[in-house]
């Protein structure tokens, strides 16, 4: 993992270097990491960030219309940034379980990671937010924070819904339950255009002239995954105690073009792990929805998130 920066040119801007990717995670779960650092080599923390369901990593590399991608802008901030692609998902390798596999299985191979390059600043985005809060509280002294980008819960706050596709179809409108699916976990799952359109690239924000690059960084995702995700049958990803990870710091970021986040929703989140809640509206930014990282004003987003770690001294 030894990288080796470029020279600051004359300008006096910094120049990143992607850093040699390497493999983590489990003997059964491996993950690709990419690893973008600034030129100066000064103590920073480290920020480990995780993409969502039915993503990959390349949602922090880069946007869809070409424009620069949070994790060069973070490592510009001085951060030394790990960009994760879940077990099976990008670079990853391929998994013939891929439909069956869980979330506490993604969440051990992204942790073994975090274990070997922490303190570090962990972040979630939407279908691993519970990864985040489990990560934390096997390994508190690995996380020297935790922030959530319009975040799942702990399946601890969850409603336990049924085993039964009907009555979660008759649900799939409920934005006080995520707008919940219930999948079949005999082959992965793979969304189609009007699911992006509608929960994804609905946003003012979203670049929909770069619809069709954005829908080409779209991969098959794990059906046990989404439904462990709704906590159908009571199967999401709990945490013991919220008082294990009370010491860390967290914030949850939302915007208020999400549907599936509702501000009550994460606000919900927020108070039962401990965190500090950002409204993006309160911030005077507005028409965000489940992707800011790649939206018209990611890098406004990212100022609130980087403003929020040096305000924590990160």
């Amino acid at each position: 993992m030894s990288v080796t920066a470029l020279a600051a040119p004359d300008d006096g801007e910094t120049t990143l270097r992607r850093g040699a990717p390497f493999y983590s995670g489990t003997p059964e779960c491996i993950i690709y990491v990419d690893r973008v650092c600034p030129t100066s080599f000064s103590p920073s923390t480290p920020v480990v960030m995780m993409h969502g369901g039915c993503h990959t990593g390349s949602c922090y590399l880069g946007t869809p219309d070409g424009r620069e991608g949070w994790a060069q802008i973070f490592a510009r901030a001085g951060y030394d940034v790990f960009v994760v692609d879940w077990p099976g998902h990008g670079r990853s390798p391929v998994r013939n379980d891929l439909a069956t596999l869980s979330t506490h299985e993604m969440a051990s191979a992204i942790l073994a990671l975090i274990r070997s390059v922490g303190p570090a600043v962990v972040m979630a985005h939407s279908a691993s937010g519970p990864m985040a809060w489990w990560i934390a509280e096997q390994a508190p002294d690995s996380v020297a924070a935790i922030v959530g980008i319009a975040p799942g819960a702990p399946a601890n706050i969850l409603r336990v819904l049924p085993e039964d596709p009907e009555a979660i179809k008759a649900l799939s409108n409920d934005e006080s339950l995520g707008c919940p699916v219930m999948l079949p976990e005999h082959e992965p799952v793979v969304v189609d255009e009007e699911f992006m359109r509608s929960y994804w690239a609905n946003a003012p924000r979203f670049p929909r002239e770069a619809f069709v690059q954005y829908r080409l960084s779209i991969v098959p995702e794990s059906a046990r995954l989404f439904n462990e995700r709704f906590n159908i049958g009571g199967r999401g990803l709990h945490i013991s105690d919220p008082a294990n990870i009370a010491r860390i710091p967290k914030a949850i970021f939302t915007g208020d073009c999400d549907p599936r986040h509702p501000r009550e929703m994460d606000e919900a989140t927020a108070r039962y792990v401990g965190a500090d809640f950002i409204w993006l509206p309160d911030q005077g930014i507005v028409g965000n929805g489940h992707m800011p990282m790649i939206e018209n004003n990611n890098a406004d987003v990212a100022e609130q998130v980087i403003r929020w770690l040096k305000k924590n001294g990160l």
